[in-house]
């Protein structure tokens, strides 16, 4: 999987200005979060741990989102100081990347495909750009891209009403060496200055896609996605052996000690009631998995060596008591940017990798801390709040779907 992404985010949105006017087309407001929330943390469960950000129009709108709510995401911006063309922006944004090739995406629409399917594809076919395409039943609005039987495209057509076909879907995996090389200028409009311009040169591919795609570029569409991305939190009641349980560790399984961390067994003590908890929860879980940020072994106070013997004996302790855990991911470095420490996603990534049963939307995470709520939403999944180490927290709150004072009263409300 490719690591890095370009998001083009500089648009106005003119034919949205009516509905949502004064704000960048990606920072519309859907069900609650501006949209390019839904594309950035789609990316992120797809494995891309770093972003460029091509902004225009608002720059500080886009710029101070990504400050407030992703200062642990790995990212530059890039601001043009006059239009420069999606091609230019593309252009400029490939020179802050270092791999050979690169993922690019609309801040606009969300087209939720298989990326590692279109990188082996765009990578078999040895070509310098892959377009993710999408069947539509009317491909008025947007013409269509014309394939042959290896899928590489022959043919962009006009604009025609009522008739159906494979759409451009805005997703594009691009040979960053291929596209220097056909001397593109510094502005210039990446789908009919580059695309349909060198289209004869047999260099460019068309990967099917059914995959949920909407572009928020018009009213019906935008109201649309307000309508498909309006998450609901389940009913307790609906949670089955379908779905997986993550867990936070300290403050959630053990004790914590207030201001250092847990760095050998005899520090480690089973929070009240856990133990029974794990066991009822085994019975209502495909899968519990914990996922713990363990600093402690990044600065050197304790080994690895020594937080696998924590882990072992918590484990055979649980399990004697009837619970499981089917297996601990823990992160020690010491950067908030790494791409696994909480409240990134990587560890929820590495489970799905692990375990192919593991489905986020039918998954819940319990934690102790914002950062693990964050985490939960990052990775598409429900929230518990345990108030074991802040008994203050406000609630409602946007990150938090569920909220109680320890796990063994969230295993008593699964059971009632």
């Amino acid at each position: 999987m490719l690591s890095e992404a370009i998001i083009l985010a500089g648009g106005q949105g003119t034919r949205l200005q009516e509905t949502v006017p004064g704000l960048p087309k990606a920072m519309a407001p859907v069900a609650g979060k501006p949209f390019i929330f839904y594309v950035i943390d789609y990316l992120r469960m797809q494995g891309v741990q770093h972003f460029i950000f091509a902004l225009g129009y608002k720059a500080d709108v886009i710029i101070s989102y990504l400050e407030e709510q992703y200062a642990t995401l790995s990212f530059k911006v890039l601001v043009e100081n006059e239009p420069m063309g999606t091609g230019g922006a593309i252009k400029a944004a490939l020179a802050e990347t270092t791999g050979e090739n690169v993922i690019i995406t609309n801040g606009d629409t969300l087209f939720k495909i298989n990326y590692n399917g279109i990188v082996h594809f765009h990578l078999a076919k040895n070509s310098i750009c892959t377009l993710a395409l999408k069947h539509l039943k009317n491909v008025d609005r947007y013409g269509a891209v014309i394939t042959d039987k290896e899928g590489q495209i022959t043919s962009f057509s006009e604009k025609k009403e009522n008739s159906d076909g494979f759409i451009n879907g805005g997703i594009y995996i691009l040979n960053k060496n291929g596209f220097n090389q056909l001397n593109p200028g510094n502005k210039f409009s990446f789908e009919s200055d580059f695309l349909e311009k060198h289209l004869n040169e047999d260099a460019f591919f068309g990967y099917v896609q059914d995959g949920y795609f909407i572009d928020i570029g018009i009213s019906d569409d935008y109201n649309k996605a307000n309508q498909d991305l309006n998450r609901q939190k389940p009913e307790l009641k609906d949670i089955d052996e379908n779905w997986s349980l993550f867990l936070d560790r300290d403050g959630v399984i053990n004790d914590e000690i207030e201001g250092r961390y847990i760095l050998n067994w005899n520090e480690f003590k089973f929070s009240a009631g856990v133990l029974a908890a794990l066991k009822r929860l085994n019975k209502k879980f495909k899968r519990i998995i914990v996922v713990s940020n363990q600093r402690g072994v990044g600065k050197f106070l304790m080994t690895e060596v020594e937080l696998r013997e924590i882990h072992k004996e918590m484990q055979k302790e649980i399990t004697a008591a009837g619970g499981k855990i089917d297996k601990i991911y823990y992160c020690t470095e010491t950067s908030d940017k790494h791409p696994d420490r909480k409240p990134n996603p990587g560890m929820a990534l590495q489970a799905i990798h692990d375990f192919k049963d593991i489905v986020p939307e039918k998954s819940i995470m319990v934690g102790n801390k914002p950062g693990d709520m964050r985490f939960g939403r990052f990775a598409g999944m429900v929230t518990v709040f345990i108030t074991s180490t802040n008994p203050n927290q406000p609630f409602p709150h946007a990150d938090i779907d569920f909220i109680f004072p320890s796990l063994e009263s969230f295993a008593q409300a699964l059971e009632s």
